[in-house]
């Protein structure tokens, strides 16, 4: 971490707010046997496997993840998930990622799951920028920050987990 990073989330709020935002996830599902979470690799994917961890802590839901991987730089390219289309067919899923920021990522994530029918789809991110180029929301959100777009904000996922803005 450089002198003029700012921690925005430290390690005990990042699991402050997995949890909230997995209650929010039962909450929104509670009448689902079965929910997909796709979390966009890497962090994103991390941020999902805590968020299943978190649910099935909490609940009795079945959740699965799914890994949705896609070059960042040019994603209308390829987007692949570790799952096959008839596995999240006619299921609720939850698309995961760490950092919402130009709303790339999410809004071709959501077209690849778009192309076979589900029951429900909801976005799920633990830091929301607000600077989007589409039009894409986080319906679950750990936090909301106003930033430059000279600013970026870092998730570091491991043993001490926390988010800096540099």
């Amino acid at each position: 971490m450089q002198a003029k990073d700012h921690i925005i989330l430290t390690h005990e709020q990042i699991q402050h707010k997995i949890k909230r935002i997995a209650y929010q996830i039962y909450e929104t599902n509670v009448d689902e046997e079965e929910i997909i979470i796709a979390g966009i690799a890497d962090n994103g994917y991390i941020f999902a496997q805590r968020l299943q961890e978190t649910l099935q802590a909490i609940s009795d839901l079945r959740v699965t993840l799914c890994k949705v991987s896609m070059d960042k730089n040019a994603p209308q390219k390829t987007v692949s998930t570790s799952l096959a289309a008839s596995e999240y067919q006619n299921k609720a899923i939850i698309l995961a990622d760490d950092v919402l920021n130009s709303g790339t990522a999410l809004i071709y994530g959501v077209k690849h799951f778009l192309e076979v029918p589900l029951r429900r789809f909801k976005t799920a991110v633990l830091v929301n920028r607000n600077h989007k180029k589409y039009p894409i929301k986080a319906d679950f959100k750990g936090i909301s920050l106003s930033t430059s777009l000279q600013e970026h904000v870092t998730v570091r996922f491991g043993t001490e987990d926390i988010a800096i803005l540099e």
